[in-house]
């Protein structure tokens, strides 16, 4: 990549990192909680690709990363930026990162399941209580930097409480993080107001880019060389049953499965082809 020339950023979001959302009637279709937090969502998200294309950035897409995928408003994102909706998608919450993409943002991130962060979780709450790839513990944000990685693409840049910055820090310590709140605990802390979160989001988010542009190898991608073993602790016997029913898992205990990824990507897939299984025991 020549950094003069090109400098595309996927802007993942999320909506569980975002200021002033702490309680799951906020991250939930239906209600007017969640019509106000859906916004605020997209004033991040647009505070992020203000930063970016004020530090070089030449394209920027968001990436719609929350629940099923289409909670950011479209009449009220930045006019410049490209959106990834719907589902499902082969490449989930990094759904664009195949498609001349060089660097990552992750916006309203969150701690991952059992973590100590504001409504902590890994993919999904109702079927997945831990998840391990290669041997060390990850959440969201780790599972699909990895998935970057494979295509070359760093992450630069992450926003959400702070349990998640501690908990991502060693996994991209080139990043710059911004930290929107404090968790006191699943469904309560202490919040930067909306607007003072996407002051600070622009500013890290510009600083984020400027440094990557100025050198590009001292933000190196997060790669996890295949073959990984994945673990995946389930929520109860009955969804590890269900998950054993895949002829590539195997079953460790009452709760936990195994299987082999030749990479990040294929990991990350499997771990989603769960996820929508798991609806059938809702």
């Amino acid at each position: 990549m020549n950094t003069a020339q090109r400098a595309n950023i996927l802007v993942s979001v999320d909506i569980e990192g975002v200021a002033g959302v702490f309680h799951p009637e906020q991250t939930r279709a239906g209600n007017g909680e969640y019509e106000r937090a859906r916004r605020w969502m997209t004033e991040e998200a647009n505070a992020v690709i203000r930063g970016a294309l004020a530090a070089g950035a030449t394209a920027v897409k968001a990436n719609d990363s929350h629940g099923g995928f289409r909670n950011l408003l479209p009449d009220l994102l930045h006019p410049q930026a490209r959106m990834v909706l719907g589902k499902p998608r082969v490449l989930g919450m990094m759904g664009g990162v195949d498609q001349e993409v060089d660097a990552v943002m992750l916006v309203g991130y969150h701690s991952r399941a059992q973590g100590r962060g504001i409504l902590a979780h890994t993919t999904n709450s109702f079927a997945f209580a831990r998840v391990w790839l290669g041997g060390q513990e990850m959440g969201e944000a780790g599972l699909y930097g990895a998935l970057a990685g494979g295509y070359g693409v760093p992450v630069i840049f992450g926003s959400g409480d702070d349990a998640f910055v501690e908990e991502n820090r060693p996994l991209f310590p080139h990043a710059v993080f911004a930290e929107t709140k404090k968790a006191y605990g699943a469904n309560s802390g202490d919040t930067l107001s909306p607007a003072q979160s996407c002051a600070l989001l622009e500013v890290r988010a510009k600083e984020a880019v400027a440094k990557w542009l100025a050198q590009p190898s001292a933000m190196p991608s997060l790669v996890l060389p295949g073959p990984l073993r994945c673990r995946l602790q389930a929520q109860s016997v009955a969804l590890a049953d269900l998950f054993s029913q895949l002829p590539i898992l195997e079953r460790m205990d009452n709760v936990t499965v195994e299987f082999d990824a030749p990479t990040a990507e294929y990991a990350v897939r499997v771990l989603n082809s769960l996820s929508a299984m798991s609806a059938m025991l809702r």
